[in-house]
Protein backbone atom coordinates (compact mmCIF):
# COMPACT_ATOMS: atom_id res chain seq x y z
CA UNK A 1 0.00 0.00 0.00
CA UNK A 2 1.51 3.48 -0.55
CA UNK A 3 1.17 6.39 1.53
CA UNK A 4 1.35 9.75 1.37
CA UNK A 5 5.14 10.23 1.01
CA UNK A 6 5.15 14.52 1.19
CA UNK A 7 6.82 14.22 4.60
CA UNK A 8 9.88 12.02 3.46
CA UNK A 9 10.33 14.43 0.10
CA UNK A 10 9.54 14.12 -3.35
CA UNK A 11 10.21 11.25 -5.45
CA UNK A 12 10.24 9.23 -2.42
CA UNK A 13 7.65 6.13 -1.90
CA UNK A 14 6.81 4.73 1.07
CA UNK A 15 5.33 1.65 1.93
CA UNK A 16 3.71 1.41 5.23
CA UNK A 17 2.78 -2.29 4.81
CA UNK A 18 5.33 -3.91 2.05
CA UNK A 19 3.27 -7.30 2.28
CA UNK A 20 -0.22 -6.40 0.19
CA UNK A 21 2.15 -5.08 -2.46
CA UNK A 22 1.92 -7.67 -6.15
CA UNK A 23 4.87 -7.95 -8.25
CA UNK A 24 3.39 -10.18 -10.83
CA UNK A 25 4.15 -7.08 -13.57
CA UNK A 26 7.82 -7.21 -13.46
CA UNK A 27 7.82 -10.31 -15.67
CA UNK A 28 6.75 -8.42 -17.87
CA UNK A 29 9.00 -5.40 -17.54
CA UNK A 30 12.09 -8.05 -17.45
CA UNK A 31 10.36 -9.73 -20.89
CA UNK A 32 10.75 -6.33 -22.58
CA UNK A 33 14.05 -5.61 -22.21
CA UNK A 34 16.80 -6.94 -24.73
CA UNK A 35 19.98 -4.22 -24.56
CA UNK A 36 22.90 -4.12 -22.60
CA UNK A 37 23.88 -1.24 -20.51
CA UNK A 38 22.41 0.12 -17.91
CA UNK A 39 18.74 -0.65 -17.15
CA UNK A 40 16.22 1.94 -16.45
CA UNK A 41 13.15 0.95 -14.87
CA UNK A 42 9.69 3.08 -13.94
CA UNK A 43 9.64 3.66 -10.36
CA UNK A 44 6.68 1.00 -10.19
CA UNK A 45 8.37 -1.48 -11.36
CA UNK A 46 11.51 -0.77 -9.20
CA UNK A 47 9.31 -0.49 -6.26
CA UNK A 48 8.26 -4.16 -7.22
CA UNK A 49 12.17 -4.91 -6.90
CA UNK A 50 12.32 -4.36 -3.65
CA UNK A 51 9.27 -5.78 -2.69
CA UNK A 52 10.21 -9.27 -4.75
CA UNK A 53 13.45 -8.76 -2.46
CA UNK A 54 11.68 -8.25 0.88
CA UNK A 55 9.37 -11.98 0.32
CA UNK A 56 13.23 -13.41 -0.51
CA UNK A 57 14.12 -12.47 3.11
CA UNK A 58 13.13 -15.69 5.30
CA UNK A 59 10.19 -16.11 7.10
CA UNK A 60 11.18 -16.11 10.30
CA UNK A 61 12.87 -12.44 10.17
CA UNK A 62 10.03 -11.35 8.10
CA UNK A 63 7.72 -12.09 11.19
CA UNK A 64 10.16 -9.89 13.23
CA UNK A 65 10.07 -6.74 11.66
CA UNK A 66 8.16 -4.68 13.41
CA UNK A 67 7.44 -0.33 13.14
CA UNK A 68 9.63 -0.32 10.41
CA UNK A 69 9.04 1.73 7.01
CA UNK A 70 10.70 1.28 3.69
CA UNK A 71 11.14 4.14 1.37
CA UNK A 72 12.39 4.37 -2.29
CA UNK A 73 14.19 7.11 -3.10
CA UNK A 74 16.08 7.98 -6.15
CA UNK A 75 19.40 9.15 -5.28
CA UNK A 76 20.99 9.66 -1.34
CA UNK A 77 21.86 13.05 0.06
CA UNK A 78 25.81 11.33 0.12
CA UNK A 79 27.11 9.51 -3.18
CA UNK A 80 28.07 5.86 -2.80
CA UNK A 81 25.12 5.09 -0.97
CA UNK A 82 22.94 1.80 -2.48
CA UNK A 83 20.42 1.78 0.69
CA UNK A 84 20.27 3.12 4.57
CA UNK A 85 18.74 1.69 7.66
CA UNK A 86 18.67 4.83 10.15
CA UNK A 87 17.10 3.77 13.27
CA UNK A 88 17.26 2.33 16.64
CA UNK A 89 18.61 -1.67 16.03
CA UNK A 90 16.29 -4.44 17.56
CA UNK A 91 19.14 -5.65 19.98
CA UNK A 92 19.56 -2.48 21.58
CA UNK A 93 15.25 -1.98 22.03
CA UNK A 94 13.90 -2.81 25.46
CA UNK A 95 10.58 -4.55 25.90
CA UNK A 96 10.26 -1.66 28.59
CA UNK A 97 10.34 1.08 25.90
CA UNK A 98 6.94 2.63 24.95
CA UNK A 99 5.63 4.51 22.04
CA UNK A 100 8.76 4.92 19.23
CA UNK A 101 8.77 6.30 15.61
CA UNK A 102 9.39 3.90 12.88
CA UNK A 103 13.24 2.59 11.88
CA UNK A 104 13.63 3.97 8.42
CA UNK A 105 15.14 1.46 5.38
CA UNK A 106 15.92 3.42 2.41
CA UNK A 107 16.85 1.99 -0.80
CA UNK A 108 17.87 3.93 -3.56
CA UNK A 109 17.37 3.67 -7.38
CA UNK A 110 19.48 5.48 -9.15
CA UNK A 111 23.09 3.97 -8.16
CA UNK A 112 21.44 0.54 -8.45
CA UNK A 113 20.60 1.26 -12.62
CA UNK A 114 23.87 2.82 -12.95
CA UNK A 115 25.94 -0.65 -11.61
CA UNK A 116 24.00 -3.22 -13.10
CA UNK A 117 24.50 -4.30 -16.39
CA UNK A 118 20.73 -5.11 -17.10
CA UNK A 119 17.78 -6.54 -15.04
CA UNK A 120 18.65 -9.50 -13.49
CA UNK A 121 21.73 -8.05 -11.96
CA UNK A 122 19.92 -5.18 -11.14
CA UNK A 123 17.32 -7.21 -8.58
CA UNK A 124 20.04 -9.62 -7.42
CA UNK A 125 21.36 -5.99 -6.26
CA UNK A 126 18.91 -4.71 -4.79
CA UNK A 127 17.91 -8.23 -3.37
CA UNK A 128 21.49 -8.21 -1.42
CA UNK A 129 20.77 -4.21 -0.49
CA UNK A 130 17.33 -5.02 1.33
CA UNK A 131 19.29 -8.20 2.96
CA UNK A 132 22.04 -5.75 3.87
CA UNK A 133 19.89 -2.87 5.74
CA UNK A 134 17.81 -5.35 7.26
CA UNK A 135 20.66 -7.15 8.83
CA UNK A 136 21.28 -3.75 10.42
CA UNK A 137 17.59 -3.76 11.75
CA UNK A 138 18.42 -7.33 13.33
CA UNK A 139 21.35 -5.15 15.09
CA UNK A 140 24.68 -6.60 12.99
CA UNK A 141 26.91 -3.92 12.81
CA UNK A 142 28.73 -3.49 9.18
CA UNK A 143 31.65 -5.89 9.70
CA UNK A 144 29.61 -8.95 10.78
CA UNK A 145 27.18 -7.86 7.96
CA UNK A 146 29.98 -8.19 5.36
CA UNK A 147 31.03 -11.34 7.08
CA UNK A 148 27.32 -13.00 6.92
CA UNK A 149 26.95 -11.45 3.27
CA UNK A 150 30.75 -12.77 2.18
CA UNK A 151 29.19 -16.35 4.24
CA UNK A 152 25.89 -15.80 2.33
CA UNK A 153 27.09 -15.74 -1.30
CA UNK A 154 29.05 -18.67 -0.58
CA UNK A 155 25.99 -20.71 0.23
CA UNK A 156 24.21 -19.14 -2.49
CA UNK A 157 26.44 -20.07 -5.43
Amino acid sequence: MEVDSSSFGDPSRVWVSWLGVSCHSFAEARADYYGGGSPNVSADDFDRLVTRALRRIPRRFRRRLENVVLVVEKEPARPGLLGLYQGRPLTHRSVSESFAFPDRITIYQGPHERLARNLNELEEMVSETVWHEIAHYFGMDEARVRRAERRRSVRLR
